[in-house]
């Protein structure tokens, strides 16, 4: 069983979203999943203790949002070589944040990314039915 911490910043809810979709498929493969706001993380050091990372944000003007941001300077700190990780967020129209968070994951932090970020459009997609392929990716490198 691996211990999953979930980590989004989230505009209008819809990521959020995401990330109770996420943790709810990691538990129901019998995992413990843990998910939170990035602005309640305040110790990088607790981010060592999970076999598996997911960071998510939405997309506003082109980017990932500033907690967001703020958050993974903070993570940069932790020990998260070679862990597993995966990225996520919604979308309005252009959709980069998911992907600007996977690189930093993969080449800042040295971190494990099985899986292409996971980008689910405002309108017209559904969470649910987009992220157990993801989630099954980044199982995968367990």
């Amino acid at each position: 069983m691996a211990k999953v911490f979930i980590a989004y910043a989230s505009r209008t809810n819809k990521t959020k979203k995401i990330a109770q979709v996420l943790k709810e498929i990691f538990e129901e493969k019998g995992h413990e999943a843990d998910m939170c706001d990035c602005k309640e993380v305040e110790n990088a050091g607790v981010l060592e203790n999970y076999d598996i990372l997911l960071f998510g944000s939405a997309t506003y003007h082109g980017d990932m949002m500033q907690p967001m941001k703020t958050f993974l300077f903070l993570a940069e700190k932790a020990n998260l070589k070679d862990k597993i990780g995966g990225a996520f967020g919604s979308y309005g129209w252009s959709g980069e944040a998911p992907q600007r968070i996977h690189d930093t994951m993969e080449a800042i932090f040295g971190m494990k990314m099985p899986a292409k970020p996971l980008k689910v459009k405002q309108v017209g997609q559904k969470p649910e039915n987009l992220a157990p392929a993801f989630v099954d990716k980044i199982l995968s490198a367990l």
